[in-house]
C-alpha cells in the first residue's frame, strides 16, 4: 500500500471511529444511569440528552458531537488527502455517528456532527446556519424543526459564497443523511399533536408530545 493509500485509508477510517464516539449514550449512563435511546425521542443527540440528562450535560455532548465532525475533516486535512477524500471522511464520520460500532449500528441522527463537518469546510455558514435556526425557534419553538431548517442553507452558502460546486453537492448529499432520518419522527411528533400547525407553533420548548 502507497503512502498515499494509507493515508486515505486512515482519513476513511478515522473518520468512521470519531463519528461513533457514543457520547450522549455515555452521559446518559454516566448522569442517570439509562439509556438514552429508550428515553424521550430515543434519538441518541443533544437535544434529547438536553431533555432527559440535562442542560449541561446537553451542552457536553453538543460541542463533543459537533467537535467529531470538525475533527474528522482536519484528520483528513492534516494527513495532505485530496478535498474529495476531506468530504468523504467528513461522511464517513455523520455515518459513524448514526451507526457507532460500539452499540451495535444504533446511534442518533447526526445533525450535529453535520455541523461539525461543515464548521471546518465552510464556516461562514455557521452564522447564516444560526441566525435561521434562531428565527425558526423564535416562531415555531421547535427545535428539531428549525435546525433542519437552518441545515438546509449550506449548499446555498457552497454556492452563493464559496462558489463550489463540489461543496454544493456534498452537501445536499450530506444532508439527506440526518434529514431522511428526522422524517419519521417529525410525524410522529405530528400524530400525536394533532395536526401541522400545532405541531409547527408550539406553546413552549418543553412541549414534546
Amino acid at each position: 500500500m502507497t503512502n498515499e493509500a494509507l493515508s486515505i485509508a486512515i482519513a476513511i477510517i478515522g473518520g468512521y471511529l470519531l463519528g461513533s464516539i457514543p457520547s450522549a449514550y455515555i452521559a446518559g449512563r454516566l448522569k442517570k444511569g439509562i439509556d438514552i435511546r429508550e428515553v424521550g425521542s430515543q434519538n441518541m443527540g443533544a437535544m434529547n440528552v438536553f431533555y432527559k440528562v440535562g442542560i449541561v450535560s446537553g451542552l457536553l455532548v453538543l460541542a463533543v458531537d459537533i467537535g467529531k465532525g470538525a475533527a474528522a475533516v482536519a484528520l483528513a486535512r492534516w494527513l495532505g488527502v485530496p478535498v474529495m477524500v476531506e468530504m468523504l471522511a467528513g461522511a464517513t464520520a455523520v455515518i459513524g455517528h448514526g451507526f457507532p460500532v460500539w452499540l451495535k449500528f444504533r446511534g442518533g441522527r447526526g445533525g450535529a456532527t453535520l455541523i461539525g463537518v461543515f464548521i471546518f469546510l465552510m464556516p461562514w455558514g455557521i452564522p447564516i446556519g444560526l441566525a435561521i435556526f434562531g428565527l425558526m425557534l423564535l416562531l415555531t419553538r421547535f427545535p428539531t424543526l428549525s435546525y433542519s431548517i437552518a441545515l438546509v442553507c449550506f449548499p446555498f452558502v457552497a454556492w452563493l459564497i464559496y462558489h463550489r460546486g463540489d461543496y454544493v453537492a456534498f452537501s445536499l448529499l450530506l444532508l439527506l443523511i440526518p434529514l431522511l432520518r428526522y422524517v419519521p419522527r417529525i410525524k410522529e411528533m405530528r400524530a400525536k399533536s394533532g395536526g401541522w400547525r400545532r405541531l409547527a407553533l408550539r406553546k413552549n420548548l418543553k412541549d414534546r408530545f
